[in-house]
């Protein structure tokens, strides 16, 4: 288990000036080949990926030829990675993929949900029912019925750990973050598909590699360049609007690949610097995200001007009532200590 008191804080909520509330958490930044160069807190607390995981979830299906298969766009590759806000043109490029493949929306198993562009405008969603098309994940699911297509595979238990997929799929996680399949826990994550816990370092490590284009040695083909450009190159598909993974690979010009996960958890390579970050927010609020990553990336020396004009309002969070007055705001408290 690990300890919370090696948690550090990252984030603090204002209110007239005076801290109120403080988000406490971990970072790890390490190079492509898992160097740990800084952190904060605990860098080796093992933590669940959630949605940080999904490029690593993609790379199978896009080495082994089902972006061609399939003639999916670099717009419907970013969907694979993407836990977007079921804009229409997040549900249009996902039922186009679906189909593609040979699938509908009825054989998506990852639930439903309100579409979230409507959180991100302030919006009250319709009541439901919903269509599955909008769920966050629905790009990720039919990366995965795809795959089953491509290969063969059953898919009524797509999402079964012991599928042919999963297994694929739990293989390239490993490779990819350097560790061992086996320790990997497993759970369930909010879309129904298996999820792994790994150590900040590790998930760092992935990053870094992603935003690199790792493709060792020729193992990963071209998959990891082709999902770090998709992604980089169509962040409204990775996220949508207003939304924090889209704010920070477009301040990133091309150079920042971005994804954030459930429980205050954020990964981010840097293809420049060959850097690759994760973070863990202890208490999984989502709040405290943007406020500290924005923090470690300016303490890396990767904001410049523009870039931290670009990223004021996720760095430094108005806060306010349900008036819409201002009573606060969220702000960064982490600091990194050289390894």
């Amino acid at each position: 288990m690990p300890d919370p008191s090696a948690h550090v804080p990252l984030a603090a909520a204002t209110r007239a000036g005076t801290d109120e509330s403080v988000h406490y958490g971990s970072v790890a930044v390490v190079d492509r080949h898992g160097q740990l160069l800084y952190a904060a807190g605990d860098p080796q607390v093992v933590v669940y990926t959630r949605s940080a995981l999904k490029p690593l979830q993609a790379l199978p299906f896009v080495r082994d030829g089902g972006v061609e298969r399939f003639d999916y766009s670099d717009a419907q590759v970013a969907l694979l990675c993407a836990s977007h806000a079921g804009e229409p043109r997040h549900v249009d490029a996902v039922a186009a993929m679906l189909a593609r493949a040979g699938h509908g929306p009825e054989h998506l198993q990852c639930g439903t949900h309100a579409p979230g562009f409507h959180e991100a405008r302030g919006e009250a969603p319709p009541p439901p029912p919903y269509s599955p098309l909008a769920h966050n994940c629905s790009g990720k699911h039919a990366g995965m019925l795809a795959a089953c297509t491509l290969h063969g595979w059953r898919r009524d238990d797509y999402l079964h750990p012991a599928h042919p997929l999963q297994c694929a799929i739990r293989s390239a996680i490993a490779d990819y973050a350097g560790v061992i399949a086996a320790d990997m826990p497993c759970g369930v994550d909010g879309c129904s598909a298996p999820n792994y816990a790994l150590p900040l370092v590790a998930l760092a490590r992935a990053f870094a590699r992603l935003a690199a284009g790792d493709d060792d040695g020729g193992r990963w083909r071209a998959a990891p360049r082709r999902l770090r450009d998709a992604m980089t190159a169509h962040p409204e598909m990775v996220s949508g609007e207003g939304r924090s993974d889209a704010a920070l690979m477009r301040a990133g010009g091309g150079d920042w690949v971005a994804k954030i996960g459930a429980e205050g958890v954020q990964a981010v390579g840097v293809t420049g610097t060959g850097l690759g970050v994760a973070l863990k927010v202890a208490d999984g609020s989502r709040r405290a995200v943007g406020p500290a990553i924005v923090g470690v990336l300016d303490q890396l020396g990767l904001l410049d001007a523009p870039r931290r004009e670009a990223l004021a309002g996720l760095g430094r969070p108005v806060l306010r009532n349900h008036r819409g007055v201002a009573t606060g705001e969220l702000r960064p408290l982490v600091e990194l200590r050289r390894c």
